[in-house]
């Protein structure tokens, strides 16, 4: 939804919705470690709601999530000019772009970035990620979550929009696992506002321990050999929290 500031309109996600804040938790990790790889993201802030707060939609649905979304909600500039990347548009993002863009959605196990919703924007060449809430699959399930659950390459290139060759691919993990460092896992973790992981911290943690379970998962997930770059290389190794 639309939120205006006075200042400027903001697009704005609410922490009241059917997936609550976990897509909003993705949507933070996710900007914070696409900055540090050079890739764009709409750039986000902070929300606050007031309540009661004015609307010009009636419906009654919208004013109640409104009503229930009161308090700290996730902002995101919106990208004047910028128009939907559609898939025919895929062939020609530079291969660089597109193996990163891969990279990073196979890392963070993003499955929505596919031909039939392509959650990309594009203007004059420059390619911005946006909808980026359904990464972090596994912050819905923690109950199944194993010591090998990291490992899985999952199938997040193959379904992928963009393609690249192996040999692209391979080029790209060199260059951008280095900068994925356990410091930028924990610092993208406490990015989050506890107002955002209170709501997921599991039966008998706290927020600590559960940005902690964050950033073990996907240490393991970066660690080399990559699952989803080299398929079958994989070798045990210990989640650390």
């Amino acid at each position: 939804m639309l939120v205006d500031t006075g200042d400027e309109h903001i697009f704005t996600k609410l922490h009241a919705t059917a997936h609550g804040a976990a897509p909003l938790v993705a949507e933070i990790v996710v900007g914070v470690l696409a900055d540090a790889l050079g890739l764009f993201t709409p750039a986000r802030c902070l929300v606050e709601i007031g309540s009661p707060i004015e609307s010009l939609d009636p419906h009654e649905e919208l004013l109640d999530l409104l009503a229930r979304s009161a308090g700290l909600n996730l902002g995101f500039q919106l990208l004047e000019g910028y128009r939907d990347l559609k898939p025919p548009d895929a062939r020609h993002v530079r291969p660089d772009l597109a193996a990163s863009i891969i990279w990073l959605d196979a890392l963070v196990q993003n499955p929505d970035r596919t031909e039939q919703n392509p959650n990309l924007m594009i203007k004059a060449g420059r390619v911005v990620l946006i909808d980026n809430g359904a990464a972090l699959t596994f912050q819905y399930d923690w109950d199944n979550v194993t010591e090998q659950t990291p490992r899985q390459a999952g199938t997040f290139i193959e379904k992928h929009l963009l393609h690249v060759s192996p040999s692209e691919l391979d080029a790209c993990d060199a260059e951008l696992a280095p900068r994925v460092s356990r410091e930028l896992l924990e610092h993208a973790l406490a990015t989050v506002p506890d107002e955002f992981m209170l709501p997921l911290v599991t039966r008998g943690s706290t927020a600590a321990r559960q940005r902690a379970a964050y950033v073990a998962y996907l240490w393991k997930r970066v660690r080399a050999p990559r699952p989803f770059v080299n398929p079958g290389e994989n070798v045990p190794f210990r989640m650390r929290f």
